[in-house]
């Protein structure tokens, strides 16, 4: 039980993926600005791996973002890490609470990212609860490729150091801006061989290939989520959170 829901949780920054997708419309002001979002999809994949037990996740988000480049935002998902057991509960909601600055080099296409996440699981009663912290700082070319680090010094329940490489890329036609083609390779490496991974194991490859398209101001958006993990990464009981699997989100931005 224990292994499939830390599988089920390393998959926790596709979210924040998911969260910047939705486009949003921000309300401006003179020094700040506020846009939400909101999304139902047919498994909440994080770095590859099910959050939702294979099954529908319905998720929202608020954002603020202050004058020149700092921001904040708190998004939040259904999940499903398994049933209750005799020590506790491993809670139904993961919040993400996140807070950074983003901005250009000069007049470049150049762009740096900088930022926390908070991983919080309301309810989680469990021992080695999942509750964790990232920090990440990401660069960026124009709007179509990205690449960040992310690092956790105690990941999911407590399995110590935790390294995440991304690289994203995403781009439109010319004369067909509604839609989008997207991809992402991430490298995930933990310091411990004995989270989620099979004893000797403590690295795995997750990667998407999507597309989405905006139509009266709601994203339709179908990928290709999968990793590199097989039964002898991680066992019987949880190959199947980390096949190959075709996943359909709507979102929409409030």
């Amino acid at each position: 039980m224990l292994k499939k829901n830390l599988l089920a949780a390393a998959v926790a920054t596709a979210s924040l993926a998911a969260m910047g997708a939705t486009g949003v419309q921000a309300e401006e002001d003179s020094w700040y600005s506020t846009s939400a979002n909101a999304a139902i999809t047919t498994d909440y994949r994080f770095r590859g791996i099910s959050q939702s037990d294979e099954d529908v996740a319905v998720q929202a988000g608020f954002d603020v973002e202050f004058s020149p480049g700092f921001y904040a935002s708190i998004w939040g998902s259904s999940v499903d890490f398994g049933g209750d057991t005799d020590t506790g509960s491993y809670g139904t909601v993961e919040m993400n609470y996140v807070a950074g600055w983003a901005g250009t080099f000069g007049d470049s296409d150049f762009g740096i990212d900088v930022g926390y996440i908070y991983y919080d699981y309301p309810g989680d009663t469990v021992a080695n609860e999942g509750d964790y912290q990232e920090v990440y700082v990401g660069t960026s070319y124009g709007d179509w490729v990205t690449f960040q680090i992310n690092y956790s010094d105690d990941y999911y329940a407590e399995t110590d150091e935790f390294w995440y490489f991304s690289l994203g890329s995403s781009f439109s036609l010319p004369n067909l801006e509604a839609l989008t083609f997207n991809a992402h390779v991430g490298y995930n490496m933990l310091d411990e061989d004995d989270g989620f991974l099979a004893p000797g194991e403590d690295e795995y490859f997750d990667y998407s290939l999507g597309v989405t398209y905006t139509l009266a101001d709601i994203d339709f958006s179908l990928a290709l989520v999968g990793t590199d993990l097989d039964r002898d990464d991680v066992g019987a009981a949880t190959e199947e959170l980390a096949d190959d699997t075709a996943v359909f989100t709507i979102s929409k931005s409030l």
